[in-house]
């Protein structure tokens, strides 16, 4: 029943927020970033600073790694065209998650445990199985529910 709650549906392909490169930095320095570069490579970190020229990114995962390894790498403006940002909102959604999960977890596993098995030593591990598996998915459901993601185009 939580879960419901929780669970968030993809909206639709939004239109991105048109941003001048000079408004970029406000919006994006120290959050984390995927960027699509003109040559195909895809960069996700985090954004450090944005510069007259370039765009500084601690790189934590990337398909060029010749040209963008691991670390700082910079990126030039001109390669810059649409950033996916992803910011968290609040913790709400991983507190309702987790309080959800653990009680849900709680009661699946031990109505599981009780007709499932007749002797403890079957019955324990299942209940504790269950009831940490259910937990760890209602964070999980709650943390993406606190996940915002927005697109930015870098005009002019």
């Amino acid at each position: 029943m939580a879960f419901c709650l929780l669970a968030e549906v993809a909206p639709a392909e939004s239109k991105p927020l048109e941003l001048k490169w000079n408004e970029l930095s406000s919006m994006i320095a120290g959050h984390r970033v995927e960027l699509t570069l003109p040559e195909g490579a895809t960069i996700q970190g985090e954004a450090v600073a944005v510069r007259e020229d370039t765009l500084l990114v601690d790189v934590q995962k990337s398909s060029g790694v010749k040209a963008y390894p691991k670390g700082s790498a910079t990126i030039p403006r001109a390669s810059v065209n649409l950033i996916k940002l992803e910011r968290a909102r609040g913790s709400a959604g991983r507190t309702l998650g987790t309080i959800g999960g653990v009680l849900t977890g709680l009661v699946v596993g031990g109505y599981t445990a009780a007709v499932a098995t007749d002797n403890a030593s079957t019955a324990i591990p299942l209940f504790l199985g269950i009831a940490t598996g259910i937990s760890i998915a209602g964070y999980y459901l709650g943390r993406a529910a606190d996940r915002r993601v927005t697109l930015i185009r870098v005009v002019p």
